[in-house]
């Protein structure tokens, strides 16, 4: 399977290199992140307003090593806030994060995350949005669900994220579907083993479908991050099955994927929301892109074959 490969390869300095300097590179990287900055993220954002979708956004870059650039990482995120009240969208854009930008991997990191996290979750707030904490590999977990719950006690409308791929998600999933909380599902996208998580792919969709019903048939606001047209039409039956109008969960795609569904959905009156990322550290969130979907990986293919 070329995905595990590929996760490998997030990792190594050499294809980052190798990766970066391909001339195909920035025609395939262009198609999943938005721009390098918030000036050329904006229109990105105001595009999708004007087409009736809302939006989270994602400043990407995860290999934080010192305490100064996890503080380089929380002010890139207010940066954006400030863009985004004064344009008046703080109502149509929400923030995703990585606490491993903010340091969670540092010493005493879990609580240098929580610190450098929480100024962006009370900015986002003040202007009418919110953020969600998105999930990496196992080991982190529990830190970011102990600083979602903290956050919580303040900030009750702060998300966070759960992976169909590992098996204790089931257990997170009933925990965490109580009124007023919000909860993405997601396949997952990191290299994990098979201790803790599913290998094959019929097994991860299956626990998708599991987990799905267990949000639907909660309290709290479910949000399906998924392109597999399959698993959105079981998610719109199981929210119909649970009793839900349209507005009380969204569907979530990214950035450059299945464009068309994105409108589709917003046509049918469902909450379509498109993960949007941006910024120059981009390497390691587009491998993940790669590895999710093979076809990803043979455009890459083909365009440096065609630009080179």
């Amino acid at each position: 399977m070329l995905g595990p490969v590929i996760l490998a390869a997030s990792r190594s300095d050499k294809m980052r290199r190798f990766v970066s300097a391909a001339p195909g590179t920035k025609q395939v990287v262009d198609r999943f992140i938005a721009g390098e900055s918030v000036d050329e993220v904006v229109p990105v954002v105001e595009d999708a307003a004007d087409k009736g979708l809302e939006v989270t956004l994602d400043v990407v870059g995860e290999d934080i090593t010192t305490p100064a650039q996890a503080e380089a990482a929380r002010d890139a995120y207010l940066e954006l806030i400030e863009r985004l009240k004064a344009l008046g969208l703080g109502t149509r854009a929400e923030m995703s994060v990585k606490l491993s930008m903010f340091g969670q991997a540092l010493e005493n990191g879990h609580e240098l995350a929580l610190a450098n996290v929480r100024p962006v979750v009370e900015a986002a707030a003040a202007i009418g949005t919110t953020v969600t904490l998105d999930a990496e590999d196992h080991t982190t977990l529990d830190s970011m669900f102990a600083i979602h719950e903290e956050l919580r006690k303040d900030f009750p409308q702060t998300g966070c994220v759960i992976q169909s791929y590992l098996f204790r998600t089931e257990d997170d999933a009933r925990r965490l579907a109580e009124a007023g909380s919000r909860v993405r599902i997601v396949k997952g996208a990191y290299k994990e083993p098979a201790s803790v998580a599913y290998q094959d792919k019929a097994e991860i969709d299956k626990a998708y479908v599991r987990i799905t019903k267990i949000l639907m048939e909660g309290e709290g606001y479910p949000m399906i991050g998924s392109h597999d047209p399959r698993l959105i039409a079981i998610a719109q039956e199981l929210g119909r099955q649970a009793g839900r109008k349209l507005d009380e969960y969204e569907f979530q795609m990214l950035y450059g994927i299945r464009s068309d569904e994105h409108i589709r959905l917003a046509a049918e009156g469902h909450r379509m929301r498109v993960y949007t990322a941006y910024g120059t550290d981009w390497y390691g969130y587009f491998m993940r892109r790669l590895a999710e979907k093979p076809a990803n990986l043979l455009f890459f293919g083909r365009s440096i074959l065609t630009k080179g």
